[in-house]
């Protein structure tokens, strides 16, 4: 029905349409948000691990919490995958979800919020005590008409909520963010700011391990089991949620320690080969998985790539195929959701950032293509399976869904 109305219906009437659905959603639910604290968390990469960990710290201080990201929902110690292929649900399910919590008990809901929800109308009529922003990279620029555009998009819910604002500061997008008003502002990343009016949290020491990280943040010691250097942005970014809602450094850093890793999220899923699977769906979260690898691993790295379909984000495939190249030493190209695109296309796309140099395989079946990738692995390699993290469905031409989990489909190849 939405492409149809894609297809003749001016952009403002879709826009009204949107809108209209949204409070048609908080009027049949009597707008539940007013009665309980949100914490609404934006950026390009990071937000379904904060969304997770800011839920642990939370529940650590002793709140009943409910929170919604693309891999869960979870009200108190009540939790189920999110199996709709989509991060932030529809206005009515969305609505739904937060009369359950509020009528739960919960105090607080911790929300993942995407861009296309936001320009959707998906975040309207659900106050926002906290608007948090992780970090901001090229991703659906097709879609928003530009990175201008997208960066507006997350813009808006910084611009709606006023009392309480978290900001990477290493980011370099950090001033467009700082720029919105709120009642009190935390900054946090690995350099120092000059930003007078910030709670400030940095991290120092950071060192990355086979089996996790480790940092000071103001001093205090934490270490975690969560992989990639990348995973200590998330944990200041969850710190400075606590810290906002009063909740101790101490508490924070109990919180984090027991913290297991996030399903799909650079989650090893096999030892002898070690094997990795990890959602890294775009350039930046791709070569930053990469490179966490070879920070500790002197063995070779394979690695399983392909990309989306759908029309979305064309440009990154080559530049994903030349960041494989750059840092890997077996490639196999492979389906990911190739909705109505020309599987083999896309991986020609993919391929035709590779330096021919490589050794490259194609294997469109994605099954056959992670069982290739663990045949090649030999002592101390590692195979990192990127694009799907614990995704349950494979998307395929004519609205199909397969049923999918690329960590199910490791055990299985590893099964004799």
């Amino acid at each position: 029905m939405l492409g149809l109305l894609r297809k003749f219906i001016p952009g403002f009437l879709l826009g009204w349409y949107h809108f209209l659905l949204s409070l048609l959603g908080a009027l049949f639910y009597r707008f539940p948000a007013k009665k309980i604290i949100v914490i609404g968390i934006t950026g390009t990469n990071g937000k379904s691990t904060v969304t997770h960990l800011a839920s642990e710290i939370l529940t650590k201080a002793g709140f009943k919490v409910a929170s919604v990201s693309s891999i869960r929902f979870k009200i108190g110690e009540k939790e189920w995958p999110n199996t709709l292929k989509m991060t932030m649900p529809g206005r009515f399910k969305l609505q739904k979800f937060i009369r359950q919590a509020v009528d739960a008990g919960c105090k607080y809901l911790v929300l993942e919020v995407t861009s296309e929800g936001i320009k959707q109308h998906r975040h309207r009529f659900i106050d926002l005590d906290t608007a948090v922003f992780t970090n901001l990279t090229r991703e659906h620029i097709e879609s928003h008409g530009g990175f201008g555009k997208y960066r507006q998009a997350k813009g808006k819910l910084f611009a709606g909520t006023k009392r309480i604002h978290i900001i990477n500061t290493d980011d370099d997008n950090a001033e467009y963010f700082l720029s919105f008003p709120a009642d009190k502002k935390y900054g946090y990343g690995l350099k120092e700011t000059s930003k007078k009016d910030l709670e400030f949290v940095r991290a120092t020491d950071a060192k990355l391990f086979p089996t996790g990280i480790s940092f000071k943040a103001n001093n205090v010691f934490f270490k975690m089991k969560l992989l990639a250097s990348f995973n200590v942005y998330n944990a200041l970014t969850t710190i400075c949620i606590g810290l906002s809602q009063g909740v101790s450094l101490e508490i924070c850093r109990r919180a984090l320690e027991k913290a297991a890793g996030v399903p799909g999220r650079m989650e090893v899923v096999a030892q002898e080969p070690a094997v990795i699977v990890d959602y890294a769906h775009t350039p930046d979260s791709l070569e930053k998985a990469y490179k966490s690898i070879k920070s500790f691993s002197d063995g070779r790295l394979i690695c399983l790539l392909g990309s989306a379909g759908g029309g979305r984000d064309k440009w990154k495939r080559p530049e994903m195929g030349k960041i494989a190249a750059n840092y890997c030493d077996k490639i196999i190209l492979a389906n990911e959701d190739p909705y109505d695109e020309n599987p083999d296309q896309i991986l020609a796309e993919v391929k035709a950032g590779i330096d021919n140099n490589c050794d490259l395989y194609e294997i469109l079946d994605r099954e056959e293509a992670i069982k290739k990738a663990i045949s090649l692995a030999q002592a101390k390699d590692v195979v990192i399976i990127t694009g799907k993290g614990c995704e349950p469905w494979m998307c395929v031409a004519n609205g199909k869904k397969i049923p999918w989990d690329d960590r199910e489909i490791v055990r299985r190849s590893l099964t004799p």
